[in-house]
């Protein structure tokens, strides 16, 4: 039975969710020139605790927190816990190319998810995450002066909005204390839009419209796996690897283009497409980690995950391919994460900060797709705390991801950005039996 200073703390978190989705309205999740391709900009998965360790997770048992990076992972836990976790995160973005310079900030709701016990050592759980964002908007001015002196000023302008997210429902079991298995079912649902804009100053010329709205629908299977073997009396190594199967996206595609004049709309294209019949996939991934752990006062993780996207259809596909001079194409994602954690005393009763967990992490990811046959990279360095609040496990898990993407050589754009988050791990013994003397 939750008390009542934790029920004012469960208040406060579910009103805290309810201001920051009405604040989000309208806003992007994500926002990056690189989302103009594909389905956006890849969201880095985990909670506030995955994020704050370089995104490892793979390898991770830690029975304080939900892992949801590995299906086999929810069934390290106490007995009988119900646990609960969701995030928001604030990033601040400098964007730089040649001499330009300008900047960004966008807010999100990254996770929310529930895990609870199933029988002795299995266990289930559930939530939803963003999968992938679009969000770019930017714009040009006609400069041949042959043009303008026969047409006047010609502004084009382009921006996409739109996220892609994940229901995933998963279980998992422990076989003779060591090895761990699980799996989870991934439904992937979003919108997308992309709009280009050709407008012209002199009101005799017809201005254009054009873009693609797309629906995009998608199911797959994930399946992990974990062993756990003791090195010493308080030390022992976690194997992990994860397998997410490639899957065919659903959905729909509006191909369009209008010609405006005044209050006068023409048609010019209008196309309903079936992304299933245009052979668009999402990519695979194989996950593989390998942590230490000394108890519960220190662990060290790194993990590798792949991801190929080269036969996902997105090259040519309207609405997914970009427009204009720049030619992005399909690759193979890789990322490479390093993470580690100490609690100096978490029974300490005399000092709160040697109760709090200390974690740091980087990490090199490389993009799923290239640029001009050039590989958009990114690299990064995270910290992260965990403050203790009332008893078992709850915490508030605060976190910073300090990091760049691309570099301003071969006229690329870079990105360099601060990420904020902050993660709300809920915690209660459910299920148990009341007794009387």
């Amino acid at each position: 039975m939750i008390r009542r200073i934790e029920r004012v703390f469960l208040l406060s978190v579910f009103l805290i969710i309810s201001v920051c989705a009405s604040a989000q309205s309208g806003t992007y999740g994500a926002y990056s020139p690189y989302s103009i391709y594909g389905i956006g900009e890849i969201s880095k998965q985990g909670t506030a605790y995955n994020k704050s360790m370089g995104g490892v997770g793979i390898a991770a048992r830690n029975k304080r927190y939900i892992n949801y990076l590995n299906p086999a992972a929810v069934t390290a836990r106490d007995s009988l816990s119900f646990m609960a976790d969701f995030g928001l995160s604030q990033k601040n973005t400098v964007y730089s190319q040649n001499d330009f310079r300008s900047a960004k900030n966008t807010f999100n709701i990254y996770d929310f998810v529930m895990s609870f016990p199933i029988y002795r050592s299995s266990a289930f759980m559930v939530g939803i995450t963003p999968f992938s964002d679009v969000g770019y908007d930017f714009s040009s001015v006609e400069t041949d002066p042959g043009i303008i002196g026969n047409t006047g000023n010609i502004t084009y302008d382009s921006y996409g909005t739109g996220s892609v997210y994940q229901i995933f429902a998963g279980a998992g079991a422990t076989f003779w204390k060591r090895l761990s298995v699980g799996a989870e079912v991934l439904f992937l649902f979003g919108n997308i839009d992309k709009v280009t804009n050709m407008n012209f100053s002199d009101n005799s010329y017809r201005s254009l419209n054009s873009g693609n709205d797309l629906t995009i629908r998608g199911v797959t299977g994930k399946f992990g796996i974990q062993y756990e073997q003791k090195l010493a009396s308080n030390v022992s190594m976690v194997l992990g690897a994860t397998y997410r199967m490639k899957s065919r996206m659903r959905g729909y595609s509006t191909d369009y283009k209008y010609a405006v004049q005044s209050s006068v709309t023409d048609t010019l294209r209008h196309n309903l497409g079936v992304l299933k019949d245009e052979g668009l996939n999402f990519g695979d991934e194989l996950g593989l980690g390998l942590s230490i752990k000394g108890g519960e006062k220190w662990s060290a993780e790194f993990d590798y995950v792949r991801s190929d996207w080269r036969k996902s259809g997105m090259d040519n596909a309207a609405g997914f391919a970009s427009v204009g001079k720049a030619v992005f194409s399909s690759s193979v994602s890789q990322s490479f994460r390093a993470g580690f954690e100490i609690v100096p005393n978490r029974n300490d009763i005399r000092y709160y900060l040697r109760r709090c967990a200390y974690r740091a992490g980087v990490y090199y990811d490389e993009s799923y797709y290239r640029l001009d046959g050039r590989d958009v990279n990114t690299i990064g360095l995270t910290l992260g705390i965990t403050l203790p609040v009332f008893k078992w496990y709850n915490g508030i898990s605060l976190g910073v991801d300090l990091g760049q993407r691309a570099s301003k050589k071969n006229d690329m754009i870079r990105e360099r950005y601060a990420m904020f988050v902050i993660g709300f791990n809920i915690h209660d013994i459910w299920f148990r039996k009341v007794q009387y003397n």
